[in-house]
């Protein structure tokens, strides 16, 4: 059973290392654009990426982030790096199996859960709800874990060894 248990963490060590991945790179673009004309860049990118210029979302995208002042542009591509930190600081203790790791993930991704039902409400995707489920079922796995443990279900006792 620990090597499934040791299997399930490192699963859920890749995954915050993707989503810690992506913040990065997600925080280096936004940074990037900080100088430039962020409609320019934006369409740029649109073009790139065969999305459709006249699309109503687009064009709302390409105006709001227009309008945004470079100060807080910069806030959002700091608080990128902030979570990705974040992020990594789950994987690397789940990666090497430390409890501390697993508490650190269920506190930090329990804490985000509000902020995640929030924005599907407002804003619904199929991928925030996968994301959401995902999530929830990390934290439950890991208190699930960390009680079984806790209370010694978890835990190989060594075999009794006689003594002559």
């Amino acid at each position: 059973m620990k090597n499934s248990h040791s299997a399930v963490l490192r699963l859920i060590a890749v995954f915050k290392a993707l989503k810690a991945a992506v913040l990065i790179v997600t925080g280096v673009g936004i940074l990037r654009i900080l100088h430039s004309d962020v409609a320019d860049v934006l369409d740029h990118w649109v073009a790139r990426l065969g999305l459709d210029p006249g699309n109503r979302y687009v064009v709302e995208l390409i105006s709001k982030a227009s309008d945004t002042p470079p100060h807080k542009i910069k806030e959002l591509g700091l608080a990128s790096f902030v979570y990705a930190a974040l992020f990594l600081t789950e994987g690397i203790g789940l990666w090497l199996q430390k409890r501390w790791g697993e508490w650190f993930t269920v506190v930090i991704t329990a804490s985000l859960v509000p902020f995640e039902v929030w924005e599907l409400v407002h804003h619904p995707t199929a991928g925030k709800v996968v994301v959401l489920i995902i999530n929830l079922a990390v934290v439950v796995y890991l208190l699930y874990r960390i009680r079984k443990e806790g209370s010694g279900e978890g835990e190989r006792r060594p075999a009794a060894v006689a003594t002559p």
